[in-house]
């Protein structure tokens, strides 16, 4: 036998044998892209991709898909979209829970012709609208559509949850009638305040540029928008994290805490920022179970016929 007939044979025993992580799951190899809106976003500066922001699509296997739902929104400091890390494999590890999960590709500082606040913002609210419009196509349940976001993609995905509507009932466009309040709201070492020493300054110059207005500041410095109608969240942070600090988490926690928001965070010792799944941190890396047995307190992985 060749040398190289041997490696191969080897690493098919291998294949065969070892336990792989359920978030190594096969999805989709093609995953569908759809375009947020069929014509120009609001807003837009051009006819580019980076100005067309778009949903990337994970549906779990139907045998095993639960009915709830997750928009991603991936970190990258308002400046780039970390896709893969904090996109694809989150999207395969929320599809081994039977979750579906829709990458969000919002416009941001470097995207197209370049964007900064309102247009993230639009392109999540438009995002929920639209998995929850369209909820039968994709066999989700429309009362278990969350967010899910990292970094800056963590200040996105707060501010969707604090900043919301119920729908446009007169809209002439169907997904504008429905609301884009997110069922609730996984934040993973996210900025939250825009205002405090401990925020990724970088983040919000990219959103709001070098001078934003004070009131501007306050308004999407989430720890302080708050309120008995923000949906429950999950949190998580790393006592080693300096671009983000995790007094980011604490202060978002305490304020779900006083207006009587469940929610339930999770501060590790180890671990850097930008760790996604954090696969290879100790303790860390089991983020992603302490989230699905949250999800699963919280009723949102029950199957679909219950």
């Amino acid at each position: 036998m060749s040398r190289v007939s041997s490696v191969v044979l080897i690493f098919c025993v291998v294949a065969v044998v070892w336990p792989w992580p359920a978030c190594a799951e096969q999805a989709p190899d093609s995953p569908a892209v759809e375009l947020l809106w069929p014509g120009a976003a609001p807003g837009a500066k051009g006819e580019d991709a980076g100005d067309r922001p778009s949903l990337t699509i994970y549906l779990p296997p139907k045998e095993k898909a639960t009915g709830a739902a997750v928009v991603i929104c991936p970190g990258g400091g308002y400046g780039h979209l970390a896709m893969d890390h904090e996109g694809h494999q989150i999207a395969r590890w929320l599809n081994s829970l039977g979750v579906a999960g829709f990458i969000l590709q919002y416009r941001h500082r470097n995207s197209g012709a370049g964007y900064g606040h309102p247009a993230p913002l639009q392109d999540a609210q438009r995002a929920l609208r639209m998995v929850r419009a369209q909820a039968a196509r994709w066999g989700v349940d429309p009362a278990r559509i969350g967010i899910l976001g990292f970094s800056a993609g963590g200040h996105l995905a707060s501010t969707a949850g604090t900043h919301f509507d119920r729908g446009a009932k007169g809209a002439r466009d169907p997904i504008e009638r429905v609301s884009c309040r997110p069922d609730f709201m996984a934040l993973v070492y996210p900025v939250i305040s825009l205002t405090q020493p401990y925020t990724h300054r970088g983040s919000g110059r990219n959103l709001l540029g070098a001078n934003p207005d004070k009131e501007l500041l306050d308004h999407l410095s989430n720890e302080k928008q708050v309120t008995a109608q923000t949906p429950p969240a999950f949190l998580i942070h790393t006592w080693e994290d300096r671009g983000v600090p995790a007094e980011n988490s604490l202060y978002f926690y305490l304020a779900l805490r006083k207006a009587g928001v469940p929610a339930e965070m999770h501060i590790y010792e180890k671990g850097p920022h930008g760790f996604g799944l954090g696969e290879r941190i100790a303790g860390t890396s089991s983020w992603p179970s302490r989230c699905a047995d949250w999800m699963r307190v919280r009723g949102l992985l029950k199957p679909k016929d219950n």
